[in-house]
């Protein structure tokens, strides 16, 4: 008997597959690989974080089930950051909740908020679990074009008055990934207020809070009045610290929905391992001249990623924040789309990037580059492209005559 099930169903094929699969083949070949493509942090933890790790792990009492919220020494240390970051005071028993990084804390979200058929407001492009996650729990994406903050804001008003049922949810996600744009404390001010008229809960997703290149930090839709009346946010220590793989996340914010997450994760999991928690709260509560180091690195090789491509012949504008940067197809490849400059990037240069199309219909014309490799590669890749573009005519001449009569 062939079942077929429900929820994979609504699931496409996963975009960066493809990609994936030429990577792990030319990579079982030999061939050198620079690899922009995950944002998948290459800089260490922090040694502090690691010896704290170090020496708790070696505690017996260490080793039990932990709390599925979070022990309270970490979401005291979550509270801490956010007033002295953001001068947003938390309750930690009511109004902070640990995850198992942000990611799966979206996830759960998804799960404690949604009601068959309920609609949620997404931005696209946007990271895939914003729509995903909500797609999985039952959801209705309606999606809203984001190639700027402004465009986001204005096509709200038109997506509530044109869905059926009224949206339930609104997603923000600034500093954003893919596109790498932030906003200030006047466009959260507008969303909330857009949120209270239309009845709807707002999920803020701010994972690179802390990864940012101008002299102004970007803020937390928590300092709006009135925002811990209708909305959370998602935050995660794994870019800010280096600790992607350790999965520490949190969800901060209106109390009713810090309750529901709780309820539902108390169903799924016990939470992080306990000492990973304790170095979680021993990174946010001890020095943090390692985040200032850090965002100086992504800093250092956003400019030269920048410069290098520049000069080899594709311009890539400058992110303001995060890990990434989202860059136009150049100009020969426009017309092939994401997915075939993706494909065609790794095979002949040897660099890897993540198609815009991934992230949703609104991305395809744009890739997005992740700032994981040092500065030399990134210099090493800009040579390769430079070559690369060189060969475009061919490479595409080789493409169409390689396409399906058909297709032609």
């Amino acid at each position: 008997m062939t079942h077929d099930f429900h929820r994979i169903r609504r699931l496409p094929p996963y975009v960066f597959e493809e990609v994936n699969r030429i990577k792990a083949a030319l990579r079982a070949q030999g061939v050198d690989i620079i690899d922009f493509g995950m944002g998948n942090p290459d800089m260490p933890t922090p040694q502090h974080i690691v010896d704290k790790l170090i020496e708790t792990v070696q505690k017996p009492k260490a080793h039990g089930y932990s709390a599925s919220k979070g022990v309270i020494g970490l979401r005291r240390a979550m509270a801490g950051y956010y007033e002295r970051r953001f001068g947003v005071k938390l309750n930690p028993e009511t109004e902070v909740v640990a995850t198992l990084g942000s990611k799966e804390g979206f996830a759960n979200l998804a799960q404690a908020l949604t009601a068959p058929g309920d609609v949620i407001i997404c931005p696209n492009p946007a990271y895939p679990i914003h729509a995903y996650g909500f797609i999985m729990a039952g959801g209705v994406i309606r999606h809203v074009p984001a190639l700027s903050p402004e465009a986001y804001l204005s096509g709200i008003s038109r997506a509530v008055k044109h869905s059926v049922p009224p949206p339930s949810v609104l997603i923000v996600s600034y500093p954003s990934n893919p596109t790498a744009q932030w906003v200030d404390l006047d466009f959260y001010k507008d969303v909330i207020a857009l949120a209270k008229k239309h009845d709807m809960l707002v999920l803020s997703d701010i994972a690179y809070s802390e990864i940012y290149f101008d002299d102004n930090p970007p803020p937390s839709i928590l300092q709006v009045e009135g925002a811990m009346d209708i909305a959370v946010e998602v935050n995660s220590l794994s870019k800010t610290y280096a600790m992607a793989g350790w999965r520490v996340g949190m969800v901060v914010g209106n109390a009713r929905i810090c309750a529901a997450l709780a309820r539902v994760k108390s169903y799924l999991d016990y939470g992080a391992f306990t000492p990973i928690q304790v170095a979680a709260a021993a990174a946010l509560n001890g020095p943090q001249d390692c985040v200032d180091e850090i965002r100086a690195t992504y800093k250092s090789r956003r400019d030269v990623l920048v410069k290098s491509m520049k000069q080899a012949g594709w311009d890539i504008p400058s992110p303001p924040a995060s890990m990434f940067a989202w860059a136009p197809i150049p100009e020969q490849f426009r017309e092939a789309g994401s997915m075939l400059f993706a494909k065609l990037l790794i095979e002949e240069a040897g660099v890897a990037v993540a198609p815009g199309l991934g992230f949703g219909e609104y991305g395809e014309g744009y890739v997005r580059i992740g700032l994981v490799e040092n500065e030399h590669r990134i210099r090493q890749a800009a040579r390769n492209v430079k070559k690369f573009l060189a060969q475009s005519g061919q490479l595409l001449s080789r493409e169409r005559d390689n396409l399906p009569i058909a297709a032609q």
